[in-house]
């Protein structure tokens, strides 16, 4: 197998298409297509079905996909050292985070100490961080939980309050803050099941005893806070990822300590990995 054969499969798994492989390594698309032919008549497997103008990766395909994430992960990180002598003058660092509200400060930060490198954020929920770490996709992940896998190294960064809002007609919206039994019969739009932000809100009302009314169950904080501001219910939010509007009241839980705990995540076996080592230095002098 030649190491160009496996780039061209690689990067047609990534688009999802021979074309859009070939445009990603700046060759023609017969040569990539030729070079993934022959890795798979050498080896006599069938690595996609092909569909029109979609290449879908069959179950080999797959497998190897994650070996060639971890082989052209490593070489990245070869070239990062062997090019910049140690020095990151250069090169990319991939976040994937369940929200940008909790990685805006640290970037900032990173960006001052790496001027050169170009970073990206991916925003999903936490399952989408979890396997963009573990499929080489991404260097660092940002969860709002903790998360017991071997395979992963955790730096907790931060812990943040969870605030209820409203819509301005509401009558909390004359408040400053609530008792948490002023939530029991109150109608709320909830997270989706899994939301690190629900679980922490439906921990302190089990324990208060609380029965809010679920009305809605919604997956993105945008539609949830206009079904608030058209007052449908009532939400709750981290307080780092509140955005105050006006026709949105952020009040405070007085009586219940609930919280969110965020915490940075990488590879274990990427921790002396250049991008992530620079990643890191950084996260200890800001709190330095």
């Amino acid at each position: 197998m030649r190491l160009t054969q496996l780039r061209s499969f690689h990067a047609v798994a990534k688009a999802g298409s021979f074309t859009k492989g070939a445009e990603a390594l700046h060759v023609s698309q017969p040569t990539v297509t030729t070079q993934v032919r022959m890795l798979e008549d050498l080896y006599h497997v069938e690595l996609f079905y092909r569909r029109g103008r979609r290449a879908q990766l069959t179950e080999v395909g797959e497998r190897l996909l994650h070996i060639s994430q971890q082989i052209f992960s490593l070489e990245s990180d070869a070239i990062h050292v062997l090019g910049d002598a140690g020095e990151l003058r250069s090169g990319h660092l991939r976040v994937a985070a369940v929200g940008h509200h909790h990685v805006t400060k640290m970037l900032v930060n990173f960006n001052q100490h790496w001027p050169g490198v170009h970073v990206s954020v991916s925003t999903g929920n936490s399952q989408d961080v979890l396997e963009r770490l573990l499929d080489y996709d991404a260097d660092v992940g940002v969860l709002a939980h903790q998360v017991e896998d071997e395979r992963l190294t955790a730096v907790p960064f931060g812990e943040f309050p969870v605030v209820i809002f409203t819509s301005r007609l509401h009558r909390f919206a004359l408040r400053e803050s609530i008792s948490i039994k002023e939530l029991e019969g109150e109608r709320m739009i909830m997270r989706e099941r899994g939301s690190t932000t629900r679980r922490a809100l439906e921990t302190a009302l089990q324990q208060a005893g609380v029965k809010p009314v679920v009305v809605m169950e919604i997956g993105h904080r945008e539609i949830i806070r206009e079904a608030v501001a058209q007052g449908i219910g009532i939400g709750a939010v981290s307080e780092v990822a509140y955005e105050a509007g006006p026709d949105l009241h952020r009040v405070r839980i007085h009586d219940a300590d609930v919280r969110t705990y965020a915490q940075f995540l990488f590879l274990s076996e990427r921790r002396e990995s250049r991008m992530v080592r620079a990643f890191l230095d950084t996260l200890a002098q800001s709190r330095a």
